[in-house]
């Protein structure tokens, strides 16, 4: 099982941290974004979108960090991590596309400002990445988990980009279920941690 991924992506540590959590072998093969690798021929072959991260399980391609989610927790049969029940996985897969969509474009984007320097509007997407968390302390205050009583591949999903939203500019200091939430996970067996961006890297 091979994983192409960039150190400095949330969605290729969400990625890698869940097949860590998994305790599943793999390959971690490193893209230089800087190079363009992410847009030769061979890489577009494997997906066409030209991100990571990319997971080759013996010739079986899955692009897309969600789907990648998705793909392993099934692959290993832990319904554990995705519920087979209509209403577990409908929940799941609600998160699913906060991550795909209000954390994306919130406090990813506001990070993207600040360690690739994207042309995005500080002030929008940091006030956007509050909207959200305040909306996450709610869901989290006096509970563990996203969904249900243990971790699923709802929290792997949002973990990344939260946990590094003070790299963006934006401050998780007033959200105390929130900064509980991450500490679970970093306490779950496997854990892998998504390296800090070293300061002055965008500049």
């Amino acid at each position: 099982m091979k994983l192409y991924h960039h150190p400095l992506s949330g969605h290729a540590h969400r990625a890698h941290l869940f097949v860590s959590l998994l305790g599943l072998p793999h390959e971690l093969i490193e893209v230089d974004l800087s190079a363009g690798a992410h847009k030769t021929p061979e890489f577009l072959a494997l997906n066409p979108f030209g991100q990571v991260p990319v997971l080759d399980d013996n010739g079986v391609v899955i692009a897309d960090s969600n789907a990648i989610l998705v793909y392993l927790a099934k692959k290993a049969g832990r319904t554990e991590w995705l519920p087979e029940d209509p209403q577990g996985a409908a929940a799941v897969q609600r998160w699913l596309s906060v991550a795909a969509g209000e954390v994306a474009y919130g406090p990813g984007a506001a990070r993207l400002i600040t360690v690739f320097g994207a042309k995005y509007n500080p002030e929008e997407v940091i006030a956007r990445a509050h909207t959200l968390f305040v909306r996450l302390e709610k869901q989290l205050t006096g509970r563990d988990w996203l969904v249900g009583t243990h971790p699923t591949i709802a929290d792997v999903a949002l973990y990344s980009y939260v946990a590094r939203a003070p790299e963006g500019n934006v401050d998780l200091s007033g959200y105390p279920a929130v900064n509980a939430f991450l500490r679970r996970i970093e306490a779950l067996p496997g854990f892998v941690p998504f390296v800090q961006t070293p300061a002055g890297l965008a500049a």
